[in-house]
C-alpha cells in the first residue's frame, strides 16, 4: 500500500495564498507522477495540477497563473502553491499518484485537505 500525507490546508481571505504539501510513502512501490485534484460540494472531482518525476506540469485552466506544483523526488513529496486564492477555490484538495510495483500500477489518493477561502 502507498500512504499519502497531505497538510497546508485552512481559511484564508480572498487574495491570500496557500501551501499544500503531500507525501508518498509505501515499501516496495516506485512513486510516479504526482497530483492535486479538488472536489467542491455537489460538484465532481476535477484535476488542479499534476507533475512527473521528470518535472512536466499540467495546470486547469482555471488556476494557470495563480497555482504553481512542485515536487522533490528524493522525499516522494509534492507541493502545491496556491496565490491568488478566490472564493470558487474553495473545495477538499486531495493529492494522487500513480505507483508501480513489480508489472502493475496503481492509483492512490490522500484523505483530502479542506480549503476555505472568504470574500
Amino acid at each position: 500500500q502507498v500512504q499519502l500525507v497531505e497538510s497546508g490546508g485552512g481559511l484564508v481571505q480572498a487574495g491570500g495564498s496557500l501551501r499544500l504539501s503531500c507525501a508518498a510513502s509505501g515499501s516496495g512501490f516506485v512513486i510516479g507522477a504526482m497530483g492535486w485534484y479538488r472536489q467542491a460540494p455537489g460538484k465532481q472531482r476535477e484535476l488542479v495540477a499534476t507533475i512527473t518525476r521528470g518535472g512536466d506540469t499540467e495546470y486547469a485552466d482555471s488556476v494557470k497563473g495563480r497555482f504553481a506544483i512542485s515536487g522533490d523526488n528524493a522525499k516522494n513529496t509534492v507541493y502545491l502553491q496556491m496565490n491568488s486564492l478566490k472564493p470558487e477555490d474553495t473545495a477538499i484538495y486531495y493529492c494522487n499518484t500513480v505507483a508501480a510495483r513489480s508489472f502493475y500500477k496503481y492509483n492512490y489518493w490522500g484523505q483530502g485537505t479542506q480549503v476555505t477561502v472568504s470574500s
